[in-house]
């Protein structure tokens, strides 16, 4: 059986779905694989095709001879194109942002090709190795800190010098998902005193394990949703959460805000009159810019300038650190894939595990993920 790995066409993406690495475990023993890796795939990661040659991995110039393969792997939703070189007996596995992509679902759907989203597998113990959505998130808090750093002109640390001390920067991160911990973490090495908040109580004591402090405010009850994520807030909670945020946005010299809702627009946690109350000179990074952004002067793709704060909408963080991005996106489907082919090397989809269940979106012409049947428009089934 073929797994083939296309070269990435989205703008601005340099991730490969798979690394040497992995290609070398998928072709190595009884019942090994054969992986075809179009010219180049590798190159925005560093990854020359020699590496790949090295593997064992079958290199093709056209990206058509990929698409002959069982199984399709990618990082960014198919392009229309790619869309059409999917077959009946295809099998798709990538970022397929299935709550906000309905044309292109339904469009996969027709095709007849089976597909697994990365981000609708199940957060559950035993998907953890699988979990890409968290392995990225990684990747994008600790950059984003790096980009507060450079930005603010200001040192992180505390100093003592001859010349007198300088105090350390403050830093305030809005979301304590994976991407959140991971930038109070970082913020913390780089020497700033840190402040973490969210919506969700039970993630107060992993942002002190961290040495940050936790902000509270009492929004009405526990607002942890499915999946770890957090609940999307009423009007009057949003409100009352905006003003009182602007008071301590306006003590910090950087805000970072990480803060997602699955398939919605992300919530609006600094609003202008909290910019407004910034020093001159501040920062803000928001790791949301794509959903809509936590600030409500963000211009997602852009760095502007408001108030005399600057302000960053950086979009795909993850792909700016190509290299160990891809690494660490290849070991994820790895793990998938170990799912979903037999120790002789065939395709064995088990649709009542759990994972495979939970991550499939299309599936013999139609769209079997309930949230992605509401987002492409069609009818979700009847509950039994």
């Amino acid at each position: 059986m073929r797994i083939g790995v296309p070269k990435e066409s989205a703008e601005g993406e340099h991730r490969v779905a798979l690394v040497p690495e992995v290609v070398r475990k998928l072709g190595g023993g009884e019942g090994g694989l054969e992986v075809v890796v179009e010219r180049g795939a590798g190159a925005g990661a560093l990854i020359p095709d020699a590496l790949y040659e090295e593997a064992g991995a079958k290199m093709v110039g056209d990206p058509g001879g990929v698409y002959e393969a069982e199984i399709v792997v990618k990082l960014a939703p198919p392009t229309t194109e790619e869309i059409g070189r999917l077959r009946s007996d295809s099998v798709l596995i990538g970022f397929l942002q299935p709550l906000t992509a309905g044309e292109a679902i339904r469009a996969i759907a027709q095709t007849g090709a089976t597909s697994f989203a990365m981000e609708a597998i199940p957060r559950i113990s035993r998907a953890q190795s699988m979990d890409a959505l968290s392995s990225q998130a990684n990747i994008a808090g600790y950059k984003a800190v790096l980009i507060a750093s450079t930005e603010i002109g200001r040192f992180f640390p505390m100093l003592m010098t001859a010349a007198g001390t300088i105090r350390p920067a403050t830093v305030l991160v809005l979301g304590a998902g994976v991407a959140g911990l991971q930038a109070i973490a970082t913020a913390r090495r780089l020497g700033a005193v840190v402040q973490g908040f969210d919506v969700r109580a039970a993630v107060k004591e992993q942002v002190e394990s961290l040495g940050a402090h936790f902000l509270e405010f009492d929004l009405g009850g526990d607002l942890e949703g499915a999946g770890g994520y957090a609940k999307e807030l009423t009007a009057e909670q949003q409100a009352r959460q905006q003003e009182l945020m602007a008071e301590a946005i306006g003590k910090v010299d950087v805000v970072i805000t990480t803060a997602a809702v699955p398939g919605r627009r992300a919530p609006v946690l600094v609003t202008e009159a909290a910019v407004k109350l910034m020093k001159p000179g501040s920062v803000i990074v928001d790791l949301a810019a794509e959903t809509g952004g936590n600030c409500e002067l963000t211009e997602a793709g852009k760095t502007v300038l408001r108030h005399d704060v600057k302000i960053l909408g950086p979009l795909n963080v993850a792909s700016t650190m190509a290299e160990h991005a891809s690494q660490l996106y290849s070991r994820n489907v790895e793990s998938l894939l170990g799912l979903m082919i037999s120790e002789e090397g065939e395709l064995s989809l088990d649709f009542e595990d759990e994972v495979i269940a939970g991550a499939c979106i299309t599936r013999e012409g139609e769209i079997v993920h309930e949230a992605a049947k509401v987002a492409a428009g069609a009818t979700p089934a009847a509950s039994s």
